[in-house]
């Protein structure tokens, strides 16, 4: 359905792509390029859908739990896009952690020397079977015999422990069952234990069926890049010819940078997956409670919490930097948090998260700096995109720097008050400059109208 989706886009990019017949000659600085002229609906158009495929397309959720209504799963991944349009430099934090753990997950499976080779389950299976009611046998077995001897007859095939897997793991791939019902998500550590423990059956999972429960592929990913590698080649061309770029243009190559990134780490991860791989409870001798602590529900919410909107709203705004930097670990059960940092960071990968982080924040508002010197409708707009491009540039250096300063200094609440402010700033920052991206196109340079004819050959969206 997405790579429909994405054809479909592709060839709607290319009618409206087709230079107009208002074609100009050049000046005599560029007498061997011809150019062409663009209306306001291609500038919108194309940098929204740039966008759009960052803030959507790019980003990788983790699976819902089973327990998840559509509407749920709707709202998760609304809120996921609000913070990839406020702040995507916290998505590719996300992102780059997410690796760094996948690493290491992929070095220690890899030396537990259990996903070497494919180990049998005929015994799981049977405990698996046992542990579905009477009443909902029937299509459930037949489809599991079905299933069954055709995947493990498949000698060929290769169960080796990838980073596709540690990608999975960590995502919340990795359901345990217990009488025919879900019972918690398995954490790397937790799968190790119970496999030692003779609790569970090794996961014979391979990379190909994975990938096969993904919603991406080479060719859908391969798209999105495309229509990112095409808007920041037109913006070159446009300096290259000294074009008016708008405003709208300069934030959208903000996001198209950040971008690249997110999909370069996360290329392995599994996209859009609905369902985890049950894994099935075999011990007789022992119940999960002996050897996993089941916490709450992180779904479950108390009638106190539902009234408390203030707690609310500050969650909306903090808890993603919060869980990624494991300030607060959400609990887990039937699913992994969004935006989970209970897999902890130590020694180096720590400061390259903390200072990828900033940096990522630096370019991001850098970008937005290009603008400058832009021709804005008033003097007023002009100023506010200049305080926020700086507010946004600087604000995560102060952050830094005021959270080192407390660990000399005892400050107190002025720490904390003071980080809350700066954040709020930021936020603020980052509304102004959205909303500018679109106010400033009411009133443009002639120049902005004007494009390169040969760009709208290249293929896009």
């Amino acid at each position: 359905m997405r790579l429909l989706l994405c054809m479909i886009l592709y060839l709607v990019g290319v009618i409206q792509a087709a230079p107009t017949t208002n074609t100009t000659t050049t000046s005599e600085d560029f007498e061997a390029t011809s150019f062409t002229n663009r209306t306001l609906s291609n500038i919108i158009s194309s940098s929204v859908l740039t966008i759009f495929a960052c803030i959507y397309s790019a980003v990788h959720p983790n699976i819902p739990s089973p327990k998840d209504s559509p509407f749920c799963i709707l709202r998760r991944r609304l809120g996921i896009m609000i913070v990839a349009l406020i702040a995507p430099e916290l998505i590719v934090v996300w992102a780059m952690r997410q690796r760094i753990s996948a690493r290491r997950v992929t070095k220690r499976f890899k030396k537990s020397r259990y996903f070497n080779v494919p180990r049998p389950q005929e015994q799981s299976e049977n405990y698996e079977l046992a542990g579905v009611p009477a009443e909902q046998l029937g299509d459930h077995d037949s489809t599991r015999l079905l299933v069954a001897p055709a995947y493990f007859s498949a000698q060929s095939e290769d169960y080796t422990w990838t980073q596709t897997h540690s990608f999975f793991v960590l995502m919340g791939g990795f359901m345990l069952y217990v009488d025919g019902e879900p019972y918690r998500t398995l954490w790397p550590n937790d799968i190790l234990r119970l496999i030692r423990k003779g609790c569970i059956d090794a996961p014979t999972l391979t990379a190909k069926r994975i990938c096969d429960k993904s919603k991406g592929n080479v060719i859908s990913k391969g798209l999105i890049i495309l229509q990112v590698a095409w808007f920041i080649l037109q913006l070159i061309t446009r300096a290259i010819y000294h074009l008016e770029t708008t405003q709208l243009e300069t934030g959208t190559l903000a996001f198209a940078v950040l971008n690249f990134l997110t999909y370069a780490l996360w290329w392995n991860k599994p996209l859009d997956v609905q369902c985890p791989y049950p894994v099935y409870w075999k011990s007789t001798e022992s119940e999960p409670e002996d050897h996993i602590h089941a916490e709450d529900d992180i779904d479950a919410v108390s009638e106190d919490d539902e009234h408390n909107y203030v707690e609310v709203i500050v969650d909306a705004a903090f808890g993603p930097f919060m869980e990624l930097t494991s300030i607060d670990v959400a609990t887990r059960q039937l699913r992994v948090p969004t935006f989970d940092g209970s897999l902890g960071v130590h020694g180096w990968d720590k400061w390259i998260l903390t200072f990828a982080g900033i940096l990522m924040a630096t370019i991001f508002g850098g970008i937005h700096g290009m603008a400058w010197f832009f021709a804005f409708p008033t003097n007023l707009e002009r100023l506010l995109w200049r305080i926020s491009a700086v507010a946004i540039t600087c604000t995560p250096w102060i952050e830094y720097l005021s959270y080192g300063i407390s660990d000399v200094i005892a400050l107190g609440d002025m720490t904390s008050i003071a980080m809350i402010t700066f954040a709020l700033l930021y936020i603020a920052g980052r509304v102004m400059l959205l909303v500018l991206m679109f106010t400033t196109l009411r009133h443009l340079p002639v120049d902005a109208y004007t494009t390169v004819s040969w760009i709208s050959f290249v293929p896009h969206l």
